[in-house]
């Protein structure tokens, strides 16, 4: 098989792509002559796996960028409406962060699903990764995307893929798309003028978010003793898209609100503050903790900048921080879950917790002594949701 030269590879490029930035930044390499470049950015295609995509934004089919997203869309729309029953009747869910370029992805998705002849449930405005699954199942939909990378660093951006489980993909389905993908590679459209008037777009941002906060009020046992708790904390959405998110949940819990960290507060797709935009990573708690310190405050509380990872930290005794593993938090979440079964009158045998195999032990050992049901799984929340979502239809 003959293998297509660089130059015939950046042609392809600029033949499909209509990016004024992408195209140039390619326009540019060639100019200069700048073939290793060009064959990083051109030669192997990105590839769609079970989190989807994820990967630096310029230029180029290995790189996230307007026209891979498009080719991402096509495929993922073609493969939903030839694998799920009424795919096109009951739509696709769409959302995005506030990173660069989200705003746009977003709509390119959009367009192509558009284009396939879906419904789209569509958050315009930009939001936690949380939504999209939640509307998912809720609204019964086909699929669902959010633009985000997480906590990634600032240049690279993402495509997270849910099913109609509202769990994210695993194999088989990520290879199914990935072959569709290449199926429907080359861009149909463009064109996102005026897709949120388009009569086959719903904006779901009120219901959706109404209904998510009524489902979180219930994981509440005592609203009252929350109402007269003294607590303070800190909060930091580390420049990312929690901060309301998190005051209307924390307010429907009946708990104070927080002290925010001002620097950190407002989503910034530059994330200033911090070298790594990751609660869990060293240092990235420290302007939190800071203002601890200076505010007599003995809790931080974290999310990350898509609002779907939480973390923590107590100040101790002696004036240092404990930073709590995820282990530990998993462990705090399962004996709250444990003490709320129990006070629905749910029997424990019926009660069902999964985590995964590099977790520690803990739950395990929890689930022997309590007498509910334990499993592990790989590594990932795709293959945990579809674990639990498994043990439910066994009832």
């Amino acid at each position: 098989m003959t293998t297509i030269s660089t130059l015939d590879l950046a042609q392809r490029w600029l033949a499909e792509d209509k990016d004024p930035k992408t195209r140039a930044q390619i326009e540019g390499l060639m100019a200069s002559g700048n073939e290793e470049q060009l064959e990083l950015l051109l030669r192997t295609p990105i590839e769609f796996g079970t989190a989807g995509l994820r990967a630096r934004m310029e230029a180029g089919f290995s790189r996230l960028n307007q026209l891979t997203v498009i080719s991402a869309s096509q495929g993922l729309s073609a493969y939903a409406e030839r694998t799920v029953p009424h795919a096109l009747e009951r739509g696709v869910v769409i959302g995005h962060d506030h990173r660069h370029n989200s705003h746009v992805f977003a709509r390119l998705t959009a367009r192509a699903f558009l284009d396939r002849g879906f419904r789209v449930h569509f958050f315009p405005q930009i939001g936690p990764t949380p939504q999209v699954p939640f509307a998912v199942k809720q609204l019964k939909a086909a699929c669902g995307v959010m633009i985000t990378a997480s906590h990634n660093p600032k240049n690279d951006n993402g495509y997270k893929v849910y099913w109609e489980n509202g769990a994210q993909i695993k194999p088989p389905l990520d290879e199914g798309i990935a072959a569709c993908i290449e199926e429907h590679r080359e861009p149909r459209s463009w064109d996102v003028k005026g897709i949120e008037h388009d009569e086959r777009v719903e904006d779901v941002t009120v219901p959706m978010m109404d209904a998510y906060f009524a489902e979180a009020q219930k994981l509440v046992q005592d609203v009252e003793l929350n109402q007269s708790t003294l607590l303070q904390y800190v909060y930091t959405p580390m420049h990312g898209v929690g901060a309301p998110f998190a005051a209307r949940m924390l307010s429907s819990f009946g708990l104070p609100p927080f002290v925010a960290v001002p620097e950190q507060e407002q989503p910034d797709p530059d994330f200033p503050t911090v070298s790594f935009p990751n609660p869990e990573e060293k240092g990235a708690l420290d302007m939190a903790k800071s203002l601890a310190d200076a505010q007599s405050i003995g809790l931080v509380i974290a999310n990350d900048p898509d609002a779907d990872r939480f973390a923590a930290a107590e100040k101790q005794r002696d004036g240092s921080w404990l930073m709590f593993t995820g282990d530990q938090l998993g462990a705090i979440f399962a004996a709250y879950v444990l003490e709320m079964a129990r006070s629905a009158r749910v029997p424990d045998a019926k009660l069902a917790m999964v985590n995964s195999t590099v977790s520690s032990r803990m739950l395990e050992t929890m689930a022997r002594v309590e007498g509910f049901y334990y499993a592990d799984t790989l590594t990932g929340f795709k293959w945990m949701a579809n674990e639990l979502e498994a043990l439910q239809n066994q009832g």
